[in-house]
């Protein structure tokens, strides 16, 4: 098993130029022989796209001109639309029939650049937005994904299935999507790289959705150079996106302005007041290397935090209220087919078929949404004032110019915690990701090595469209750093040193 990581870890590599990868086909093949040995203990996977092989061969015979992403193997997270065979079902069984035979733009885009769309990852159901005792990376259809550092782990969610499918070598990148934290902490607690762009870079045209004010698709790579490339491809302005209007003036070559040397003399804002769990020795490690690399770090207190918890209460309204208008205007897209046409439906179908939907856990966000007064209400649009001026001008905003900084750095999630279908996920802390969700800016996530056994991640966050500059800082220090680790695929961290002598008891000590 560690030679088959070992393998794709240097085809990875060997991937990183259109010019000098392999062949689409080699490429695509390789990947499929990849998920036959790790998806059975991953679970990340809902379905490979039979159609995979014919696109390689396809990108092949253009003659050279492979396109900037030269074959590379991508999987969309499942609530994404590809055209062809596989439906889009968020992981929920009353989506099984969704096959809308389109691909959407972000989709289009890979393609285009050269992209073998290699099939359909798993996600936390909804994208995590049913229930608030939910398992991240548990979905009716798909089942419960599993992180392959610990296999007793949880992979965080919701783009728990593209996190753990890179992680473990099955492809070298995927598409994930984020409203607060569904890129970013399942990268950081599977040890991968995670973007979350600023929202209207990306289209959201075709994506199943949760809120028009915070969703975004992103990358999930082992690299930032390759998030870079991935996203150079998909972003850009789409005329069915009112929030993208701006993208294409905005985009760039993400992974021609990489620099080596990006953290000399900047200043960088320290998040000390979103730390603690688990993290310390490594973020202080983290903390070093940027020094090392010439960045100047000023401490940001407690004190000066932002008003972190009126943020999230005003926030969940907000979610709440856009779920459903946007969730009700999608499913109107979809084809006859697909019987539930309104979240009421959903949550109709939830009760009739409640053995396999219901059975872990309840739907009471769901209810919760259905229960909201819509876009108009005066109740919502003074809650979406509120968390994203508390989140944007007076939060980032107000910190980078107060401490004269260009970019905020943090540990992003605690290291995953064990799945559990009785108590459902149990958060022991957070990072300032939040900040960045509700604000609409760039957030990446890079691997920042440990904590007892488990990978985690440390966070830049800068200003609306920074994208490029905050991929560059994580590119100078993922350099630096080199603190990624492989996953071992541990059937629990108990069985190992230095934990199973302990556990063992003292007779197996003697």
């Amino acid at each position: 098993m560690r030679n088959l990581l070992l393998a794709s870890s240097a085809l990875v590599a060997t991937a990183a130029s259109a010019q000098t990868s392999p062949s689409a086909e080699a490429q695509t093949r390789a990947a499929l022989r990849r998920i036959e040995a790790m998806n059975p203990r991953v679970n990340a996977v809902i379905a490979v796209d039979p159609t995979a092989m014919s696109q390689a061969r396809a990108i092949d015979r253009r003659r050279g001109a492979r396109g900037p992403l030269g074959g590379m193997p991508v999987f969309i997270k499942d609530n994404i639309e590809t055209a062809g065979p596989l439906p889009t079902t968020a992981g929920s069984l009353a989506l099984k029939d969704n096959v809308t035979n389109r691909d959407a733009p972000l989709v289009a885009r890979l393609r285009g650049a050269g992209a073998v769309i290699l099939g359909k990852a798993n996600l936390s159901e909804w994208a995590n937005i049913r229930d608030e005792n939910s398992i991240s990376g548990w979905s009716a259809v798909g089942g419960q994904t599993r992180n392959p550092h610990a296999l007793d782990r949880n992979p965080c969610g919701s783009s728990s299935g593209s996190a753990a499918a890179v992680a473990s070598g099955m492809a070298p990148a995927a598409i994930g999507t984020e409203t607060d934290g569904s890129i970013t902490c399942p990268a950081a607690v599977n040890g991968i790289v995670g973007f979350k762009p600023t929202v209207g870079l990306v289209s959201r045209t075709h994506v199943i959705p949760i809120s028009h004010s915070q969703d975004t698709p992103g990358p999930m790579t082992l690299t930032v150079r390759d998030a870079a490339r991935v996203l150079s491809a998909i972003a850009g302005s789409d005329p069915a996106d009112a929030a993208t209007a701006e993208a294409d003036r905005r985009r760039t070559d993400y992974a021609a302005g990489l620099s080596g040397d990006a953290l000399r003399g900047k200043r960088i804002g320290v998040m000390r007041f979103a730390t603690g769990f688990g993290t310390d020795a490594a973020f202080e490690q983290a903390l070093a290397v940027l020094t090392r690399e010439g960045a100047v770090l000023v401490p940001i207190a407690a004190a000066d935090a932002p008003k972190r918890r009126e943020i999230g209460e005003n926030e969940f309204p907000v979610l709440l209220s856009e779920f459903k208008a946007d969730l009700n205007a999608y499913l109107a897209t979809t084809p006859p087919a697909v019987r539930t046409r309104t979240l009421a439906d959903v949550i109709a179908f939830n009760k009739a078929n409640a053995a396999e939907e219901l059975g872990l856990f309840g739907q009471s966000i769901f209810e919760q949404a259905e229960a909201t007064k819509g876009l108009n209400d005066p109740a919502y649009r003074k809650a979406r004032e509120t968390s994203l001026r508390l989140a944007g001008a007076e939060g980032i905003d107000r910190l980078l110019k107060q401490f004269d900084v260009v970019a905020l750095v943090g540990p992003t999630m605690p290291p995953a915690w064990l799945i559990d279908p009785v108590h459902g996920d149990q958060y022991p802390g957070a990072g300032a990701g939040s900040l960045a969700a509700v604000a609409g800016y760039p957030h990446l996530t890079v691997p920042m090595g440990t904590a007892k056994g488990l990978p985690v991640g440390l966070s830049f966050i800068g200003p609306k469209w920074a994208d490029s500059l905050i991929l560059s800082l994580g590119h100078d220090y993922e350099q630096a750093s080199r603190a990624r680790v492989a996953p071992r695929l541990l059937r629990s961290l108990s069985d190992v040193a230095p934990a199973a002598p302990l556990f063992a008891g003292p007779a197996a000590r003697r």
